[in-house]
């Protein structure tokens, strides 16, 4: 370059105008704060949107699944939207109305099983033995039982949108109608967000993301029937023992148990409580056949369920249910973890063959 043409090109901006320069800087970062308060604001819509996709994500292998039947793929779409509704409709007709009635059966009951478990005999005893911290805690939950904040704070955790059950379901719905329309324009979204890389990495980033998405889907499905199993096996012990709440302690259970590897514990511990405050042999049965539950899920459904699904460590399991939680509550505690199998399945697809061939 020579000397005139040096001369001609233009200063920097900073040296021609600080003032503009730093008047352009301090739009730009009230461009920003705004921009981060308009998306806090949105935030439950966000993570409405997300859940849909990782909905959408888990009942891709239950399609396939139908595919494999023999069944078209847009009749496989059509029967997993039908399964959809159906649900929809039960929630509406049986299980919002079996919800508040066990709410309002426990709030009455609870208490008068505590009142009769501290009118036993050997109550005291255990309680003087503990120094009074069976009876402070036996205390504690008979208060929390009592308490309406404690059932808004429960209702708010199991569906885990709203601050209210009217908004919560509110949520729920689009949720389930966002899943819907996600489910049938799954192939062509993909499509088109393929079409956003460039021809030449095409192919591969592809194959490398419909791996991760089975994948992804294969995990998400696998921890739905996971879930469920435990939820119906809970509900049965429940009911065979006699503990009041089976079927609110069972719906708990689903969506606590989505969380693996402490999701089962968290469970077993609360159903023992309540069924030893309901019955000591009660709680002992419930206790003694969560276990062996614990340990057919571990060594017998998990391997034939989870199949070839990403595993997620133990440590990764904790953290990602820790942050989740703390971020977002429950949902996000959910949520976190099909995102931390997503980044090792990554890891493992994309970024250690590369380092390989290195």
């Amino acid at each position: 370059m020579s000397a005139r043409e040096r001369v001609a090109a233009p200063e920097p901006l900073l040296r021609r105008s600080p003032f503009l320069f730093g008047y352009l800087i301090a739009l730009g970062a009230i461009g920003a704060v705004a921009t981060g308060y308009m998306l806090y604001g949105l935030r439950s819509i966000i993570f409405s949107v997300f859940l849909a996709m990782f909905a959408t994500v888990g009942l891709d292998p239950l399609i396939r699944w139908f595919q494999r039947r023999g069944m078209p793929r847009v009749w496989a779409i059509v029967t997993v939207i039908l399964i959809i509704v159906a649900v929809l409709v039960a929630i509406i007709w049986v299980v919002v109305p079996l919800i508040v009635q066990q709410i309002s059966f426990l709030a009455t009951a609870v208490p008068q099983e505590i009142t009769k478990l501290r009118a036993e005999g050997w109550f005291d005893t255990v309680n003087q033995a503990s120094n009074g911290v069976v009876g402070q805690i036996v205390g504690w939950i008979s208060e929390q039982v009592q308490n309406p904040q404690t059932w808004a704070t429960i209702g708010n955790g199991l569906v885990g949108f709203g601050l209210s059950v009217l908004n919560a379901v509110t949520t729920g719905f689009f949720i389930a109608i966002l899943t819907i329309y996600f489910i049938a324009s799954y192939d062509s979204t993909k499509q088109a967000a393929y079409r956003l890389v460039s021809r030449s990495h095409r192919d591969r980033f592809e194959s490398y993301a419909e791996r991760i998405l089975q994948n992804f889907g294969k995990y998400l499905s696998g921890m739905v029937v996971l879930a469920f199993c435990n939820s119906v096996f809970s509900l049965i012990l429940l009911l065979v023992t006699g503990v009041p709440g089976a079927f609110l302690i069972a719906l708990a259970a689903f969506f606590i148990t989505l969380i693996p590897l402490i999701g089962t514990v968290l469970t077993t511990a609360v159903m023992s409580v309540l069924a030893f405050i309901h019955s000591p042999v009660s709680g002992v049965v419930v206790l003694l056949l969560m276990l062996v539950y614990m340990q057919v899920e571990a060594y017998i459904l998990t391997p034939r369920v989870m199949g070839k699904a990403v595993q997620v460590p133990g440590s990764v399991v904790l953290i990602s249910a820790l942050a989740g939680s703390t971020l977002f509550g429950l949902p996000g505690a959910l949520v976190a973890i099909p995102i931390s199998a997503g980044i090792i399945l990554i890891i493992k697809e994309v970024v250690m063959p590369r380092k390989e061939l290195r």
